[in-house]
């Protein structure tokens, strides 16, 4: 490509990248979108409860053979696992713990390559979500938040929901209960839809057609020159940022693809609203990416990535793990979001230096906004926060400063994502040499500036 000019380029992106990966999305993805639209319709038609929850294993079941074939065995066998334990446990107080044991035993001896690496992380995403429903439902039976253990036919409806057993997101027991009254067919959730499907579409392009060449054309600081090093590997400290920023926005906006496609699957079959008085409001929201993008802090930038997990991590893990302490419960939430996404290196190191950019940033922008009484906590201030100083250039000044500092340890965490890679797959995950290679291209940065930004905070007393 470094033969074309600008205009061929574009030509041939638009040609040979942009509309075979929109289209080849969409023959991929229509059959469960069909199967979404199916069940949305069936819970329309007034069948009894228990027929439903049939209609939706049954499109589960399907949907998880057409991705996974065979392979599917793993993710049932982990669902009948968690509710044998929910019903052997059924008099206990104590099922979300003995629930959590449980995935974790079976998520560590997985790992542990029962089943060959490649297999086992494809079905990782399934996996996740039998296994955030089911400590979901534990926790929320013991704490009378759901009345019963639901029964078998329940149970299984609710794990193998069409809309979510593929992509997501993790939706609570009750939502799935509420779903299944069948809301109207109404033109505010096929905009729902409609909308969510356009963005999925849009961050796929983004992803695989955009960002890989965001600075050669796009943005052409280095003008053909970087174009010319691309594919080498170039000692300039400041080519070896833009490359990282590339793959960070590469694989920002395949996260934002995966967050938009279960907004689609997850409305289309029904659920995904909430009821005000006697309205409707179909406003599922799984990702913010301009929260991400722009950030006002690495705290914002966790919760906006993920709206739906960060809320399950947060009730589920770190409210029960407080005990231990702020700074523990933060680790042991960190550790449990790593063991779902499946104990690859790279993941794991990622996330465990995310719970400590979290920490840190926390307790220091906490800090000073105490001498300061400013408005420059890690979370936008409510109206009716105590502070003196709510606005102003120096607030304005040290928001922004910090939020540039996102914005950097959002570029150094994403560098090991690197779709050039030939170390090994993604779906296989990247090895402790990669890891370690590619934070050492960037001199550690982001570590080193975490490690000051503590030390800072502990010499303000």
């Amino acid at each position: 490509m470094a033969a074309f000019s600008r205009s061929d380029f574009y030509q041939q992106l638009l040609h040979g990248c942009i509309f075979p990966n929109a289209l080849q999305g969409l023959e991929q993805l229509w059959v469960l979108l069909l199967m979404c639209l199916g069940c949305r319709v069936l819970w329309r038609l007034g069948f009894p409860s228990h027929v439903k929850h049939l209609f939706t294993i049954a499109g589960g079941f399907f949907c998880l053979y057409h991705f996974f074939h065979l392979q599917m065995i793993w993710v049932v066998l982990l669902s009948l696992l968690c509710y044998l334990v929910l019903f052997l446990c059924r008099h206990s107080h104590h099922r979300g713990v003995l629930l959590s044991i449980t995935v974790l035993i079976y998520l560590l001896m997985g790992e542990m390559h029962m089943v060959d690496t490649a297999s086992w992380h494809k079905m990782r995403g399934a996996q996740m979500i039998v296994a955030m429903k089911a400590v979901s439902l534990g926790f929320d039976v013991d704490r009378g938040a759901v009345r019963c253990i639901p029964s078998p036919v329940e149970f299984m409806g609710y794990v193998y929901f069409v809309g979510t057993v593929i992509f997501g997101p993790w939706i609570s027991f009750t939502s799935y209960q509420q779903a299944l009254s069948g809301q109207k067919l109404t033109f505010s959730w096929f905009r729902r839809v409609l909308r969510s499907l356009i963005l999925s579409i849009f961050c796929l392009v983004m992803s695989t057609c955009v960002s890989p060449y965001l600075f050669p054309y796009f943005i052409p600081l280095y003008g053909d020159r970087l174009l010319r090093n691309k594919k080498r590997k170039s000692r300039g400290l400041v080519v070896r940022w833009l490359r990282a920023y590339e793959n960070t926005s590469s694989f920002h906006f395949s996260n934002y693809f995966v967050g938009f496609l279960s907004e689609v699957t997850t409305v289309l079959s029904g659920a995904g609203f909430t009821e005000e008085k006697d309205h409707v409001k179909w406003d599922l929201t799984v990702s913010r990416p301009l929260n991400v993008e722009f950030p006002r802090s690495m705290v914002e930038v966790v919760t906006s990535w993920n709206l739906p997990m960060s809320r399950w991590l947060h009730t589920y893990v770190f409210k029960n793990a407080l005990k231990l302490g702020t700074f523990q419960a933060i680790i042991v939430t960190y550790a449990a979001s790593a063991l779902l996404h499946g104990l690859s290196f790279h993941l794991a190191a990622v996330l465990l230096s995310l719970g400590f950019i979290t920490y840190v940033e926390h307790v220091l922008r906490k800090r000073l906004a105490e001498i300061f009484s400013a408005c420059i906590l890690s979370k936008k201030c409510p109206a009716s926060c105590p502070h003196r100083n709510k606005k102003g250039v120096l607030i304005y000044l040290i928001n922004l400063v910090f939020g540039a500092l996102a914005l950097f340890h959002l570029t150094y965490l994403g560098s090991l994502f690197d779709t050039d890679s030939e170390e090994v797959s993604e779906e296989e995950g990247y090895g402790m040499t990669h890891t370690i290679s590619k934070w050492s291209e960037l001199s550690w940065a982001g570590h080193w500036l975490t490690f000051g930004s503590w030390v800072f905070y502990r010499l303000l007393g």
